[in-house]
């Protein structure tokens, strides 16, 4: 799991107590969940999954690329638990 950093996760993670992770692809909800309540010891309500497509580039006229797709988790927090996602 990797946190996606947004301005819109920021948001949510401010606001609603959602967090926004990157997992494998061949994740389900339940694998997030317990994942989560193992790792943070956190109590996790709702947990929605989607994949982000991938995505063409371009640098100049010349140069193309693409920015690879991949599977991310809104996963929602129970009110007054929190987890420190950044530290070191």
């Amino acid at each position: 799991m990797k946190p996606v950093i947004t301005e819109k996760s920021m948001d949510i993670m401010q606001r609603l107590n959602q967090v926004t992770v990157k997992v494998k692809p061949d994740s389900n909800k339940a694998e997030v969940k317990m994942a989560f309540e193992r790792i943070f010891q956190v109590k996790v309500v709702d947990v929605r999954i989607s994949n982000v497509r991938a995505k063409e580039t371009t640098r100049g006229s010349k140069f193309k690329g693409s920015i690879s797709g991949y599977k991310k988790a809104i996963v929602t927090i129970a009110e007054g638990e929190a987890i420190d996602l950044f530290k070191e």
